[in-house]
Formats: structure tokens, sequence, C-alpha cells
């Protein structure tokens, strides 16, 4: 009996973490597609994968209900199912709790909660239709244990909605066969810090270096693939939030 080619749904897929994950599956011989605003870096991000007969691209707003059922129509038209779902598109930043403004908490809640629960509704709805399916968030070890020094009051709170988001639907959606778990990843080399020292941060966790984005790719992959695993949360930090050096 032949073995199903999966179909995985990634967001922001053009750089960094969601990129890498892209990468993985693929390389697993899954079928997947792409989503991120910029439809510029988006093309240039599925030309630099390769394998193009098992790509499809959806740029677009993950905040916006459109794009999610955008997503999962391509996937259902080009390659028949949608069987994985990568929550990764999120945005970040940092500002103490007092200059945060009206429009600053309407953005991490319109990119990182809606953005998540939207691509997850339309997601679902089709999984649901098949039996079955797995889904994988990616929230922030900061959620378990904040820092005095990285003030980000305002995407941890949008965050903190998509850990409880993962603990609720694993719960409500077991019956339909459908998983969800999240990947809470500590500090990663990714372009999201610019300039910054990223090393500089090595020292909070017990391995005294920061992770690499392959690092969240393997225990994504894991967790696609761990069938009894249902409802959790997986640190991937080097060991920041269970002690110090």
């Amino acid at each position: 009996m032949a073995t199903k080619t999966e179909t995985v749904l990634i967001t922001g897929a053009s750089s960094g973490i969601g990129f890498d994950i892209a990468r993985g599956f693929l390389e697993k011989g899954a079928n997947v597609l792409l989503n991120a605003r910029d439809t510029d870096k988006l093309t240039v991000a599925a030309k630099s994968l390769g394998y193009e007969n098992r790509i499809a691209l959806v740029a677009g707003d993950i905040g916006n209900q459109e794009t999610g059922k955008a997503m999962v129509d391509v996937a259902v038209d080009r390659f028949g199912r949608v069987d994985v779902l990568v929550n990764n598109a999120g945005i970040f930043g940092l500002k103490p709790f007092l200059e945060n403004t009206e429009e600053d908490l309407d953005n991490y809640i319109h990119i990182n909660l809606k953005g998540t629960y939207f691509i997850t509704q339309a997601a679902v709805t089709q999984m649901k239709k098949q039996g079955g399916g797995n889904i994988i968030n990616i929230g922030t070890v900061l959620i378990m244990h904040a820092m005095a020094s990285i003030p980000v009051s305002a995407a941890l709170v949008t965050k903190g909605g998509v850990h409880a988001l993962t603990t609720s639907l694993a719960s409500e959606l077991a019956a339909d066969g459908i998983r969800v778990n999240a990947v809470a990843p500590g500090v990663i080399r990714t372009p999201i810090y610019g300039d910054a020292d990223v090393d500089a941060f090595g020292d909070d966790a017990l391995m005294n270096r920061v992770g690499e984005v392959q690092e969240i790719t393997d225990a994504v992959l894991h967790l696609a693939a761990a069938s009894f695993t249902k409802g959790a949360i997986m640190p991937v930090d080097g060991g920041y939030v269970s002690g110090r050096t």
C-alpha cells in the first residue's frame, strides 16, 4: 500500500524559521504551500527551495479570513488535501508597557492572534472532511519565563493566546482526529534580530548559546510525526526555561 504524500501549509514562510520548516518538510517528500505577505519575497524563497512541482504559493495577510480560505483552496486544488498546518507567522518587538499604543496592540492581535485563529479555522474545516490532521503552532518560551530586559508585553499577550488556543483545540478537536501542539522557541538566530548581537543572549540558557532555525524545524517535524502527542507546548530554548548557568 502506497504511503500518501502529505500536504503542509506554512505561514510566514519567506524567511527565517518558516523558510527552514518548509525545507524540512520538502526534504521529507511533502507537498508544501508557502504563505507570506510579500509576494516578491515569497517567490524568491520558493525558487531557492527548489522542488517546484511540490510547492504552491499564496501571498496575503493572515489576519484577513480570505487568506486562510485561499490557502486551503489552493492546497486542495493543487495537491488534493491539507494534512499539516504550521502557524509560524508572527510579529515581535521590544517596547515598554506604557509606550504601547492602541495601534501597536491591534497590530499584534491582527497578525499573531487573529491570523493564527483564522488560518486554523480554514484548515480545520478541510481536515474534518478528511477525517483528521495536524496543527503545530509557534509560540515563545517568554510566556513561561519573561525577562525584565525584554519588554514585549504587547507581543506576549497575543502569543499567550496562541498557547491557550493550542491547549483548547487539542481537546476540542480530539474527536475529529486532529492533533494540536506547539513549539515554544527561545532565542533563535533569524533575520528578525537585524544587526543586533543575537549571540549575546546565549548566556541566558543552560547550553550557553542561541538556537538555530534547523533546531525549530527538527521539533516541528517531530511533533508532526508524534502520533501520541497532543496538547503539548514544547520548549526549544537550550534550557532557558528549565534553569540558568
